[in-house]
């Protein structure tokens, strides 16, 4: 028996060493760690449970049978975030550089079928060079299986891909099929091809970080949600968000302890909105005074800037925030903002996450490039996602909510649960210079009369009275009682079920 023990504890060490101390050097030497490096640091310690550490390769071409590394190049298993359970794949850069052979999918697969059945969370770490040449069409197949597994979990439960190494090929298919992507800054690239066949097809001179870098994909692209500065930073920022997601469409979102009184009265927001229309203030100011303790995580922070999205809490229950920002563009919705913004919703609605949003939209961003964009379906993107969504939603208006725009941001006509509006509301179909100039254009030569116009417009619509009349908001409040009207809501939504019509799914303008 002894010595059964010993080869067992000698295969394990093999296993762990991947592909050898040199190139574990190597990986250091590049300011990354190695896969088990970094799952040490993402799971709780001592909790993580490896699956498949003996597979190899089957593969015999090229000479490939010479060349066998026990868990060819990817450590697959589970183990708890904060006492809560994940499963998890770390691609292993020092073996075969990561690359996925047909085995190596059949490790990942296993993991996204198991977290399917039991109901958990799949986090990805990746540091690859795309398929392995040698495998031909097999490799192919193991990436669809792969693909095929990331479109059956998705709304079922949660899936997270950080990358922490360049990513080419198949391997940026299945992370941007996940929820949400972090990229590690300078050390992290995600392309379809890389530069020199970029160069050979398109005759372009282009550097890996120019083509595909973080800040590429956080500011551009959007690809990516969040960039860090290293392996550390990035690991834990991930293991922030995850104790903001429930595990699966079954659960709830966790609930953690707060002493942050829900009563909690800010009387700095009866002040937070200017009384000149036209200055901009920070709508963070406001999302970091409701949420508990000032704790909120946001998603895709560096891309399209003139709208707010994230994760924060109201007595210790996770709730999405989506918030139009004044302080850029005006915080006008354009093709980038719509877009990022259903796929906030859409996220929160798969995993019955409450949905809190506030308004202060001038409109849409007009221009012939946002018409050429296609700003018309990307706008409808964001009106979907809100109609849709039957997660509780709660909305607050705090000062403009013009024209269309103001039916897309969470309006009671989009199936909003509660709809509030601060007493600095201005609800219409658009700014009091712009309706007057149109409705009596006769007058545009008598500035008197127009200025007399003007007045008279903003005292009937620009208010929120109106709407309320109608029973388009629930409530006019105050300001500094914002955080408890909301918590009193979601208290009041926590049973909330909707009926639909039957239907095999819908069809979301993409």
């Amino acid at each position: 028996m002894k010595h059964i023990i010993h080869e067992l504890e000698e295969r394990r060490k093999r296993a762990r060493i991947g592909g050898g101390e040199a190139r574990i050097q190597a990986q250091h030497a590049r300011g990354k760690l190695t896969a088990r490096e970094r799952l040490d640091l993402l799971l709780d310690p001592d909790s993580f449970e490896e699956f498949d550490m003996f597979i190899e390769h089957r593969n015999k071409d090229f000479d490939a049978d010479k060349n066998i590394i026990p868990g060819d190049g990817v450590v697959t298993g589970w183990g708890t975030i904060n006492g809560r359970m994940t499963y998890v794949y770390a691609k292993d850069f020092t073996v075969f550089g990561g690359s996925l052979s047909e085995t190596h999918a059949q490790k990942i697969v296993k993991i996204q079928q198991m977290a399917m059945q039991n109901g958990a969370p799949v986090i990805g770490l990746l540091d690859a060079g795309g398929a392995r040449i040698q495998e031909g069409v097999s490799s192919l197949a193991g990436y669809g299986e792969v693909f095929k597994h990331n479109v059956l979990a998705s709304g079922v439960v949660p899936q997270i891909s950080a990358i922490m190494g360049p990513c080419a090929g198949g391997d940026v298919y299945s992370p941007a099929m996940t929820d949400f992507i972090f990229m590690v800054r300078d050390t992290s690239y995600m392309f379809i091809t890389g530069p020199d066949v970029v160069k050979t097809v398109t005759q372009e001179d282009v550097t890996p970080e120019e083509l595909g870098g973080a800040k590429v994909h956080t500011t551009k692209s959007a690809v990516a949600d969040n960039a860090y500065d290293n392996d550390v930073v990035c690991i834990e920022e991930l293991r922030r968000l995850m104790d903001f997601l429930p595990l699966s469409n079954r659960d709830k979102a966790p609930c953690w302890p707060t002493t942050d009184d829900p009563h909690r009265i800010e009387m700095s927001l009866d002040t937070l909105v200017p009384e000149n229309p036209n200055k901009p203030y920070d709508m963070k100011e406001l999302i970091l005074k409701v949420v508990d303790e000032g704790d909120f995580f946001e998603i895709g922070e560096a891309f399209a800037r003139n709208i707010i999205v994230g994760f924060g809490r109201l007595e210790g229950s996770t709730v999405g925030f989506v918030a139009n920002q004044p302080m850029v563009l005006a915080g006008v919705l354009d093709s980038d903002a719509s877009r990022k913004a259903a796929r906030f919703v859409r996220f929160c609605d798969c995993f019955n996450i409450p949905i809190v949003t506030f308004v202060d939209v001038p409109g849409f961003l007009p221009g012939v490039a946002q018409e050429h964009g296609g700003i018309i379906k990307h706008g409808a993107k964001l009106l979907f996602a809100y109609a849709e969504a039957t997660t509780p939603k709660v909305t607050v208006i705090t000062r403009k909510a013009y024209g269309g725009a103001y039916d897309v941001m969470a309006s009671k006509h989009m199936r909003a649960d509660v709809n509030y509006a601060w007493p600095s509301a201005q609800i219409a179909v658009m700014g009091a210079k712009g309706a007057v100039e149109i409705i009596f254009r006769g007058e545009r030569g008598n500035p008197q009369a127009i200025a007399e116009r003007t007045k008279e417009y903003e005292d009937r619509f620009l208010n929120p009275f109106i709407a309320a009349s109608r029973g388009y908001i629930d409530d006019v409040i105050r300001p500094h009682s914002t955080r408890w009207r909301i918590v009193r809501s979601l208290r009041m939504l926590r049973n909330k079920k909707v009926t639909e019509i039957w239907k095999k799914h819908d069809n979301i303008p993409l």
